[in-house]
């Protein structure tokens, strides 16, 4: 831990904070990267790092952020410093200390619908990313179908037969559901920007409860896409939902293609955690083959 304490102090002093490190200490939360909190004369910072990380781990998620910060919508962290060489990888951001309340909640629901109200030509984004630690492909589509098919559902599919953890009945299913989305999903939707991976732990509040998002994996894409999401693992209120609609409200057919867009994310966890998703994935691939 002392070298450990002389890496963060030399990464702060070097590239922006030359004054004195008056505390640090580890915090956890994360299962991915060694996170640290320290504070020093001029202000206080959280430290991300990462042995050996994926080829630009951190530039992603920077890029994400910056992305986000853009819209001049919802906050995000600033970001002080990212360094990657391979070996070791290093993202400094800003301390961000405050309590969750409904009130922050509903703030957040009226603030993601401002950011999804900015849009893209097409969907996609410019840069690969990573959902977790999982390789996240991208690139520029016209087709909010042929993007959901090539870009999110075929690489988790291609992963999770890799890896063994599905029979090949729900496998040959999937294939045939990705043949049929169209049934489901609209091929043009607004392309909207989305955070990507906003579960209740990717977002935080501040100082007077003003929500900030984290951790993003971006992308333009449906905006259903992102909503389905907070509602797979719980952890949002109704205030929230609320909120969200008086500025975008939701489609009509948004109930008969929600658990399609949740898909993803349960394939994602049963890549990243194991078999105990399998009948999660199975259920929702055969209300729909």
């Amino acid at each position: 831990m002392v070298q450990m304490h002389s890496m963060l102090s030399k990464a702060i002093q070097t590239y922006f904070d030359t004054s004195e490190i008056i505390t640090w200490k580890q915090v956890y939360g994360g299962d991915i990267n060694e996170s640290f909190y320290i504070r020093t004369a001029s202000g206080s910072y959280f430290i991300k790092i990462q042995t050996a990380p994926p080829p630009c781990f951190f530039h992603s998620e920077k890029s994400g952020l910056d992305t986000i910060r853009l819209t001049k919508t919802i906050s995000v962290p600033n970001v002080f410093h990212v360094y990657e060489d391979g070996e070791v990888g290093c993202l400094i951001l800003e301390w961000i200390s405050g309590k969750k309340t409904e009130q922050a909640a509903e703030k957040l629901g009226n603030l993601l619908a401002l950011m999804h109200n900015h849009t893209g030509e097409k969907f996609g984004f410019a840069n690969n990313g990573y959902i977790g630690k999982l390789p996240q492909p991208n690139q520029w589509l016209d087709s909010w179908i042929d993007y959901y098919r090539t870009c999110r559902l075929q690489p988790q599919i291609r992963l999770a037969e890799e890896k063994g953890l599905l029979p090949l009945s729900i496998f040959k299913k999937l294939n045939k559901l990705m043949q049929e989305l169209e049934q489901w999903i609209p091929e043009k939707p607004k392309a909207s920007l989305l955070h990507g991976d906003l579960w209740s732990g990717n977002w935080m509040a501040g100082e007077n409860g003003e929500p900030y998002l984290i951790d993003p994996s971006v992308f333009y894409g449906h905006d259903e896409f992102e909503l389905a999401f907070t509602e797979l693992f719980g952890g949002f209120p109704a205030g929230f939902y609320h909120a969200y609609q008086e500025v975008n409200p939701l489609s009509k057919d948004y109930e008969d293609r929600k658990e399609l867009y949740q898909l993803f994310y349960l394939l994602v966890h049963l890549n990243l955690f194991g078999k105990s998703y399998v009948n999660a994935v199975e259920r929702i691939v055969n209300r729909y083959v």
